[in-house]
C-alpha cells in the first residue's frame, strides 16, 4: 500500500496553489500569517518559542538552504536510497512538500517583519526523507516510514510531524512496532487527518493509530475544511489548514491548503508545550493541547473539530488538571492486543511433525471359557430378566399375604357375631 501527501499528489494534507511566487515581496508573508495572532501563538512565545526541542519531519526532504530555515535544521536522514545522507534533498512525488512543512512549523523569518515565521521559530527539525510514489527506492513507502520513526527517535526527537497517509484505516504491522517504540521513548506523534479533496475520505493511517494527536482542518471563519480536511473519530484537535503560507525549496512562497499544514501547527504547538513544560511526559503533553482546545461553540468531542480548536496561549499557560489522557505506548498496545491477535487466532494451525510409522501392538488374547460362567446370570439377563421376576415375585407374595390376612379378619367379626 502506497503512503501518500496530501498536495496535489496523495499525502496527508494539501493541496498546493500554483507553483509560482505567490508574493513579489516578502514583507507581505508575515502580514497573511493570520494564524499567529487568531490561535494564540504571538502571546504563547511570551512564553516559550520552542528552543530546545527537536522535532523530525517525516516527509520528501528539507531544503536547509533556503533563507526561513537557516540555522533550524540540526540534522536528518534519508530512507529511501534516493537523498542525500542528511534529508536535505527533496525527492519523490510533491518534493517541495517537506520545506513547506518545515517553514510552518520551524521558520525563522528573513527579518523582523519579513518572511514566513514558524509556530515554534526556535525548535531544531530533523529532516527524514522518504520518497513517495517513486520507484526505485530501497524500501516501500510502509518501511521507509517505520525506518524513518527509529531513526527520528534514535537522534533525539521529542515530536514527530506525519504530514502523509496511507488513505486507508489500517496499517501494516511493521508500524505497531514503529509507533511503540516512539511512544515508548516518549515521543509524541502528529498526524494529518488527511484531505477530502485529494480522496481522502476518511480519516487514514497513521492519523487512526491510538495514541497518535490526529489533526483535522478549519478554514479562515473557524468553520469545518471539509475539501482541506477529512473527518473521523480519531481527531485530537483542529488547527488551521486553509489560506497557509510555506516556502519552497530553493526559495519562494506559496499558499496552500490541506492537513498537511495543519500537522506542523499542532507539531509546533507541541514544541511550545515541551519547552515550557519539560518534565511532562508525552501523555501530559497532549493532555495540555487537547484540554485547552476551544470548542468554539460545537459540541466536542466530534469527528469534525476533535476535542477542539487549539490555543497556543492557554496550552503553555493555563492551569490543566493532569491525568485525564492515556498513555500512548499503553493505547496501542490495548489495540495490537485485541486486533493483531485475530491476526494470529486465524492463521493456518502448525502440522505436526512427521515421524516413522509404528507397528501396532498385538490385542491381548480372549478369556478362555469358563463352566461356572455359563451358569452365572450376565448383566444382560439380570436387567431384563433377573430384576423383573424378582419385582413380579415380591408383588405377588404380597397380594397373597394381604388376601389372607382379609381372611381371617372377616372370620373374627363372624365369630364374635
Amino acid at each position: 500500500m502506497a503512503v501518500g501527501l496530501c498536495l496535489t499528489v496523495s499525502v496527508g494534507g494539501a493541496a498546493l496553489a500554483p507553483a509560482v511566487p505567490a508574493f513579489a515581496e516578502n514583507t507581505q508573508v508575515r502580514d497573511l500569517e493570520y494564524w499567529l495572532n487568531d490561535y494564540g501563538f504571538t502571546e504563547a512565545w511570551k512564553t516559550t518559542r520552542g528552543a530546545g526541542v527537536k522535532v523530525a519531519v517525516i516527509d520528501t526532504g528539507v531544503d536547509a538552504g533556503v533563507a526561513e530555515l537557516a540555522g533550524a535544521v540540526v540534522g536528518g536522514t534519508d530512507v529511501s536510497g534516493l537523498g542525500s545522507a542528511n534529508g536535505q534533498t527533496p525527492i519523490g512525488d510533491g518534493s517541495e512538500h517537506g520545506t513547506l512543512v518545515a517553514s510552518l512549523l520551524a521558520g525563522r523569518g528573513t527579518g523582523a517583519n519579513s518572511g514566513v515565521m514558524g509556530v515554534a521559530p526556535e525548535a531544531s527539525i530533523l529532516a527524514v526523507s522518504v520518497a513517495f510514489g517513486t520507484t526505485g527506492a530501497t524500501l516501500s513507502n510502509d518501511d521507509q516510514i517505520a525506518a524513518g520513526i527509529r531513526w527520528a527517535v534514535d537522534n533525539g526527537a521529542d515530536v514527530i510531524n506525519m504530514s502523509l497517509t496511507r488513505n486507508t484505516l489500517d496499517w501494516p504491522p511493521s508500524w505497531d512496532d514503529a509507533f511503540l517504540y516512539a511512544f515508548e521513548h516518549d515521543v509524541v506523534v502528529v498526524a494529518a487527518a488527511g484531505n477530502r479533496g485529494s480522496g481522502t475520505t476518511e480519516v487514514g493511517a497513521p492519523a487512526t493509530i491510538p495514541g497518535v494527536l490526529t489533526v483535522a482542518g478549519v478554514d479562515r471563519s473557524k468553520g469545518a475544511s471539509f475539501d482541506a480536511s477529512s473527518q473521523g473519530i480519531t481527531i485530537s484537535v483542529a488547527a488551521p489548514s486553509e489560506q497557509l503560507v510555506g516556502v519552497v525549496p530553493g526559495g519562494g512562497y506559496v499558499q496552500w491548503n490541506g492537513t498537511s499544514a495543519a500537522a506542523p501547527i499542532v507539531s509546533g504547538l507541541v514544541a511550545l508545550v515541551r519547552a515550557a513544560y519539560p518534565r511532562l511526559d508525552a501523555a501530559g503533553v497532549m493532555n495540555r493541547v487537547i484540554a485547552t482546545a476551544n470548542p468554539n461553540g460545537h459540541s466536542v468531542p466530534s469527528p469534525i473539530y476533535g476535542n477542539g480548536l487549539i490555543d497556543a496561549a492557554a496550552a503553555v499557560t493555563a492551569s490543566v488538571p493532569t491525568g485525564t489522557t492515556a498513555e500512548p505506548a499503553a493505547l496501542l498496545e490495548e489495540w495490537i492486543r485485541v486486533h493483531r491477535r485475530a491476526d494470529t487466532e486465524l492463521a493456518p494451525a502448525p502440522q505436526p511433525t512427521a515421524q516413522a510409522p509404528v507397528a501396532p501392538a498385538e490385542d491381548p488374547a480372549l478369556p478362555g471359557a469358563s463352566v461356572v460362567a455359563a451358569w452365572l446370570p450376565s448383566p444382560l439377563t439380570v436387567t431384563y430378566i433377573s430384576v423383573p421376576l424378582m419385582v413380579l415375585v415380591g408383588f405377588g407374595t404380597l397380594v397373597t399375604l394381604f388376601g389372607i390376612g382379609a381372611t381371617r379378619h372377616i372370620k373374627r367379626i363372624r365369630s364374635k357375631r
